[in-house]
């Protein structure tokens, strides 16, 4: 009876930005799990190389290659779910991009990538999802943001914007959809051994002022915030919503 509550058989997830990095650990454990894995990306290419790997610990893969972050992009993703699911029990909304800039220095339409992208693709892809997590019975929503929401960590005022707006939208969405048996939470990494950080990693004297203030001594594997992000997704969780669980080796607790 126990062991069940650690497994995700039978559970249809949904993973935005799944195609590498965290939402591809994400995807990957899940699917080693049980769960039947749909994935959301960009770049067809990438969407499909990654569900060839993931194919490997789970038959039951699917995938469709949008860009959620367009009013556009979203209509297509959502007429295929509607065509093809009734029901979905988990939302992992992982997508999310950056021009780092001082405040001052971002152009209008910069501004507006890093809203539409980060945040407005997450409202909208959560209202589209909810009944068909309603249908569910046990949904369960996890928002994959970051340290930048909660403290300044030089990324850039609009990131930390919206990765701050959306632990409030967490929090709100979790006490909206309680009744309705569905669960919202968050994890927010620090920094993460991804391709989007990779050239930053690549600046040595930055690398070092990052671990160095990272009391664990060193920046997450996807693996260490994708294994969060599915225990959010249990049963093992159930009495777990409106929460937001920092993965930063410390960082936040540090101070100076």
């Amino acid at each position: 009876m126990e062991k069940g509550n650690w497994i995700l058989d039978g559970k249809t997830a949904l993973i935005t930005g799944g195609s590498y990095g965290i939402g591809f650990a994400i995807a990957k454990i899940m699917a080693m799990l049980g769960a039947r894995i749909i994935i959301v990306a960009r770049n067809k290419e990438k969407l499909y190389n990654a569900i060839k790997k993931l194919n490997k610990y789970n038959t039951a893969v699917d995938g469709i290659a949008t860009d959620v972050s367009s009013p556009n992009g979203r209509k297509l993703l959502f007429e295929y779910i509607s065509n093809n699911y009734t029901q979905l029990d988990i939302l992992v909304i992982n997508v999310g991009t950056n021009i780092r800039k001082k405040s001052d220095e971002y152009t209008y339409d910069e501004y507006q990538k890093i809203i539409d992208t980060n945040m407005n693709s997450n409202f909208e892809i959560s209202r589209f999802v909810y009944p068909l997590l309603k249908n569910s019975g046990t949904g369960s929503i996890v928002n994959v943001l970051s340290v930048a929401g909660l403290t300044h960590i030089r990324t850039g005022s609009p990131y930390g914007m919206t990765k701050g707006a959306l632990v409030q939208l967490t929090k709100n969405l979790a006490i909206e959809w309680a009744t309705d048996n569905i669960r919202v939470n968050a994890v927010s990494p620090w920094y993460t051994r991804t391709p989007l950080v990779q050239g930053l990693m690549e600046d040595k004297e930055y690398f070092k002022e990052v671990v160095d203030n990272t009391p664990i001594g060193r920046i997450a594997e996807p693996e260490e915030v994708a294994r969060v992000v599915t225990f959010l997704c249990m049963p093992a969780s159930s009495y777990i919503t409106g929460q937001n669980i920092v993965v930063d080796g410390g960082f936040l607790t540090n101070g100076f």
